[in-house]
């Protein structure tokens, strides 16, 4: 290995192609968003720049803001309540003597399913008539609680991240559990003699312990969110009324509904930075907490 740090041909050989893969599929097509955002473009005729009016296009269009609005109830929902499950579940799970494999299996098999299958499932789940949820309401004595559940703009939106959460959770449990086993098991030991047992070890030790993949959870958990698209599309198609629609189901409507590739150009860039934003805060508060913890 040495030997192949000090060759620098060898070291071209394997960092140049990655760097032509990144440039290739990352940096040139963000170039071209940048471009074609200060344009007016129907993806036919030749592109006219028009400064930043598709920014203040979006800073002016309600239906944008709410786009934005239902972003972060998918970033708050995926940080403040599917975080907090996919620790308990793994700490659960972690604690099986039998059956393990069969445990970590079931959790992870919704994230193998594509998102379009997942999304067509719960459909049917939601279903107002014959669908799964209002049937277990109905034979619990709860009819009152029925709703026409993607067809009801109040609850439209937690329909989705609902069926998001039980895709993506058996995926970032396995994360998590794999943290757990790496534990040291003289630590747990040495904690258990000294009184923590059960919630109170898991509080105490194993969660301060694998915190760096929780927060390797939360970040993907937040870039997750921000980015999703298909699932919406699938589910309601930003409706009803657009009390679903997110900023990326907004921005390819506007793209392939109504032709405007300069405004959904600039609605991409725009996610781009809010992401970016979300993330350098989110970092931020983890590494001043971080900070705090070791002083």
């Amino acid at each position: 290995m040495n030997k192949i740090f000090r060759n620098h041909f060898a070291f071209f050989l394997f960092v140049v192609p990655a760097l032509v893969m990144y440039a290739t599929f990352y940096i040139l097509p963000l170039l071209n968003s940048l471009q074609y955002s200060v344009t007016s473009w129907n993806g036919i005729n030749e592109p006219v720049y028009n400064g930043f009016d598709n920014f203040a296009k979006a800073l002016s269009d309600e239906q944008f803001w709410i786009a934005l609005k239902n972003n972060i109830y998918f970033v708050l929902f995926s940080v403040f309540i599917q975080v907090p499950v996919i620790v308990i579940i793994s700490i659960l799970v972690s604690g099986v003597r039998r059956l393990l494999e069969f445990y970590k299996v079931t959790v992870y098999l919704p994230s193998i399913l594509s998102t379009a299958a997942v999304a067509v499932i719960w459909q049917f789940v939601y279903q107002p008539d014959a669908g799964l949820m209002n049937q277990i309401l109905k034979v619990l004595g709860l009819e009152s609680l029925t709703r026409l559940w993607l067809g009801d703009p109040d609850t439209s939106m937690l329909a989705i991240l609902v069926t998001n959460a039980w895709q993506w959770t058996g995926f970032y449990i396995v994360l998590v559990l794999a943290a757990i086993f790496a534990v040291p098991r003289e630590i747990l030991e040495a904690g258990t003699m000294d009184g923590a047992v059960g919630w109170r070890k898991a509080w105490l030790l194993t969660i301060p312990l694998i915190r760096p993949v929780i927060i390797v959870v939360m970040l993907l958990s937040i870039t997750g969110a921000m980015k999703a698209l298909d699932i919406v599309l699938i589910m309601t198609n930003g409706g009803p009324f657009g009390s679903s629609e997110v900023m990326a189901t907004y921005m390819y409507k506007q793209a392939y509904s109504y032709s405007d590739f300069g405004y959904a150009n600039a609605i991409s860039i725009i996610i781009c930075v809010f992401t970016a934003i979300i993330s350098l805060i989110f970092h931020l508060l983890t590494r001043r907490r971080k900070g705090a913890d070791e002083v």
